[in-house]
C-alpha cells in the first residue's frame, strides 16, 4: 500500500470525501499499531454554515485555511476530538471530517482504549475513532503522512457510495455532504 500524496486533497472537498472511502488511515504508536478502513466522510466548505471556516481564520480553525493535506484536530463538546485534514488550496478554508472506520489491525488495543468489546462501537463515530486509534491533539497543524498518522489508498476502490445529510450539526445539516460506503456495518448512522 502507498501513502496518499498531498496533491490528492488538492481538490473538490467534496470529491476528497468520496475518494477518502475505501482508503486506510493507520497510527502508529508506541503501544502499537492500529489501522481502520475509512467508511463514513463528511465534508466541510467555505461558505457552509456548519464550517467552522465559515466565519474567517481563527487560531482553532487555521490548519483548514493551511495547505491541503494538514491535519485539522479540535476539541467539541468539553471532551472530545475530532480528526479532519485540510482540502482545496491554502487560504481556502475547507476540510473533511473522518467519520467513521471499519477497524482492520490493533482490534485488542481499540478496545482497550475504548473500553468496550463491541467491534462495531469502536469506530463508529469521529471521537470514538480518534479515541480508538489514539490520534493526538499535537498532531493537529501538520501534514498527514508526515508522522505516525497515515493514510493509504485502498487495494481496490470498487464500493457503492451513498450520500446523505450530515449529522450531528444544526446549521447546514440538510447539505448533502456525508459520503459512506453502502451497506457498511461500521458506519455511525446508515
Amino acid at each position: 500500500m502507498k501513502p496518499l500524496p498531498l496533491n490528492f486533497f488538492n481538490n473538490s472537498t467534496a470529491e476528497v470525501a468520496k475518494a477518502l472511502l475505501g482508503c486506510y488511515l493507520v497510527n502508529e504508536t508506541p503501544q502499537g499499531e492500529a489501522i481502520g478502513k475509512i467508511v463514513e466522510t463528511e465534508a466541510y466548505l467555505s461558505d457552509d454554515p456548519a464550517s467552522h471556516s465559515s466565519k474567517g481564520i481563527t487560531e482553532r480553525n487555521k490548519p483548514m485555511f493551511s495547505h491541503p493535506g494538514t491535519i485539522y484536530i479540535y476539541f467539541t463538546y468539553g471532551m472530545y476530538h475530532c480528526f479532519n485534514i485540510a482540502t482545496r488550496e491554502k487560504g481556502i478554508g475547507e476540510a473533511v471530517l473522518i467519520r467513521a472506520l471499519e477497524p482492520i489491525k490493533g482490534l485488542e488495543l481499540m478496545k482497550k482504549r475504548r473500553k468496550t468489546d463491541n467491534i462495531k462501537e469502536l469506530c463508529n463515530g469521529p471521537a470514538k475513532l480518534v479515541q480508538a486509534l489514539d490520534i493526538s491533539k499535537k498532531l493537529n497543524n501538520s501534514p498527514i503522512n508526515s508522522s505516525s498518522l497515515k493514510i493509504f489508498q485502498p487495494d481496490n476502490n470498487k464500493i457503492k457510495i451513498t450520500t446523505a445529510k450530515r449529522i450531528g450539526i444544526s446549521k447546514g445539516a440538510e447539505l448533502p455532504l456525508r459520503f459512506f460506503i453502502k451497506d457498511n456495518k461500521f458506519v455511525s448512522k446508515p
